[in-house]
Order: structure tokens, then C-alpha cells, then sequence
């Protein structure tokens, strides 16, 4: 992907924190990415939306999850299994953004096939560098797969 002109990226932030949600929102667009947003606040909303179920049957095609582990109706563990064993959603990388801090955590992650790990930061300036590293990284550097 050339830096100078980025594609357009279909993300999903799966988050139930409000808080977290206009963190990403504020955080993203600060960072000037050239994406569109998608927010559910549930694992159940996730999958829904990966799916193109009910309310969500006209979603586009995701090119990157940020996923959070700490969810209602079903956490993010159970979505991150589904979604690595389905062979439709199985390609788009999934990012695990996480108040944990856990190496157990980290492993059970990435033996789930977690594309990243990242713990989410305390204070806001660490937040904001860390979705500029999301961007210079999975945005602008990182080949996604695109598929239909």
C-alpha cells in the first residue's frame, strides 16, 4: 500500500466501554487515518456483524478487528475462536486490545491466532500513540488481505 495514498479500511472496533469507544473515535481521527469505524459493543453484535446477520446485513467486507477480551452476551475470547474458524473471517487480522496485562492472557491470545496483543494504556497521550502505531503499522505499512 503506497503511504501517500491510503485505501480506505473497514475496521471494527468491538468495545463496551462508551469511554474506550470515543477514545478510539477521537484517537483515529487525530491520527488523520483514511478508515471508517464500524462500533458493536457486544461479542454477539460482533459475530452478527461479521456475518452480515439481522441488522447487520448489509455490512461491508472488514479489513481489520479491534477486538476488546472483556465483553457482554459473549466475551471476546469465544468471538476471536469463532471468527479464526470460520473460513470467511479467518483472514482479517484481529488486533486484541485489552485492559490485561496478563502473559497468560497474551499466550491464550495468540494461540487463538491473535494477529496482535495490545494492552491498553492508562493515560490518554499513551493511548493516542498507541492507535498512531495501529495506523503507521496495519494502515499504511501491513499488506491486508482483500478479498470479497
Amino acid at each position: 500500500m503506497n503511504n501517500a495514498v491510503k485505501e480506505r479500511i473497514e475496521v471494527l472496533l468491538v468495545e463496551d466501554n462508551p469511554a474506550d469507544v470515543i477514545l478510539m473515535q477521537d484517537a483515529l481521527c487525530d491520527a488523520e487515518c483514511s478508515n471508517i469505524l464500524h462500533v458493536v459493543n457486544d461479542g454477539e453484535e460482533a459475530l452478527a456483524f461479521l456475518r452480515c446477520q439481522g441488522a447487520y446485513a448489509a455490512a461491508p467486507r472488514l479489513d481489520l478487528i479491534l477486538l476488546d477480551l472483556n465483553l457482554p452476551k459473549k466475551d471476546g475470547r469465544e468471538v476471536l475462536k469463532e471468527i479464526k474458524e470460520d473460513d470467511s473471517l479467518m483472514f482479517i487480522p484481529v488486533i486484541i486490545i485489552s485492559t490485561s496485562r496478563s502473559e497468560e492472557e497474551i499466550m491464550n491470545s495468540y494461540r487463538l491466532h491473535a494477529n496482535c496483543f495490545i494492552s491498553k494504556p492508562v493515560d490518554l497521550n499513551s493511548f493516542f500513540e498507541i492507535v498512531q502505531a495501529i495506523d503507521g503499522f496495519w494502515f499504511s505499512v501491513a499488506s491486508l488481505p482483500r478479498t470479497a
